[in-house]
């Protein structure tokens, strides 16, 4: 996968090639699609494939032939990629000590029947999601707040009245009781540091070449923001997002987030046409008060 040249490649998957390229009507031009999967190693028929496979799952509909055509995503698509803007925000003011921790644990705990299976999983996938970590069964725990987050998903699943939300300022675990020995035991700090490094080096690397020249196209400058808008999501998307004061330091997030918001400003200054704007829109104020 030949990607940005010169540079080590990103891995990305065409399907998230597909979602990175949609525009804020929804829609997606295959011609610009099969430009930047090109050069991205990706061949016309793993296009195509992916394109029938969206379809026919109802993600998109096609409209139109070949380089000319136009997808567009159905609405539970538009839903699932809206990136959840408020998290990255949150993190930018972590980075900026404006969110210090107050000491405190939120833990949940759900006791849902067999028979509410389907809900029981659609509720445990949302507190994953929100960055808790599992303590025994039906119990997780969060050093953010959360409480309106998963009383809001609880109710639209029904099962408000199996889940019972707490705050501790008093936590352990066997011999565990100190908060930064805590987080290391519950979250896997050390592959969220892997993602980070992996991240900054990749950002280092493109930012070098934005800061070194001005002759860029729009493929390539699109290419650069496909590859730093997939590499900030497979970093940020597992991150729970802990405060500060719970991690070691230097914590490789804030670095990586700090040289993405230069590398952001820089693909900014050189895209004059607009063409990687939707990669970054919802992004480009979070790192600001």
């Amino acid at each position: 996968m030949p990607g940005t040249p010169g540079f080590d490649p990103v891995e990305i998957p065409t399907r998230t090639l597909v979602h990175a390229l949609v525009r804020p009507d929804g829609s997606v031009d295959t011609g610009e699609l099969y430009t930047v999967a090109g050069v991205l190693g990706m061949t016309d028929q793993q296009v195509r494939l992916c394109i029938k496979r969206l379809v026919a799952e109802g993600r998109f509909t096609h409209r139109g032939r070949g380089r000319k055509a136009v997808l567009s995503a159905s609405e539970a698509t538009l839903r699932t990629l809206e990136p959840n803007v408020e998290f990255v925000r949150y993190a930018f003011r972590q980075d900026r000590g404006l969110e210090p921790w107050d000491g405190a644990w939120r833990l949940v705990a759900f006791a849902i029947p067999e028979s509410a299976r389907s809900a029981r999983d659609a509720l445990r996938d949302a507190i994953l999601r929100l960055g808790g970590a599992p303590l025994h069964g039906g119990l997780y725990v969060s050093a953010n707040e959360w409480t309106e987050l998963i009383s809001a998903e609880a109710y639209r699943l029904g099962v408000s009245d199996a889940v019972t939300l707490l705050t501790s300022r008093d936590l352990r675990i066997g011999a565990l009781e100190r908060p930064p020995a805590l987080a290391a035991h519950l979250w896997p700090l050390a592959e969220l540091a892997e993602r980070y490094h992996k991240l900054i080096e990749i950002t280092r690397t493109r930012l070098a070449r934005l800061e070194s020249t001005d002759a860029f196209d729009d493929v390539e400058l699109l290419t650069i923001g496909v590859e730093l808008t997939v590499e900030f999501g497979r970093a940020m998307e597992p991150d729970p997002l802990l405060p500060p004061e719970l991690l070691p330091n230097p914590w490789p997030g804030r670095q990586a987030r700090d040289l993405l918001s230069r590398a952001w400003a820089a693909v900014i200054d050189r895209d004059h046409t607009d063409a990687t704007r939707r990669l970054y829109r919802l992004y480009e104020d979070t790192n600001r008060p």
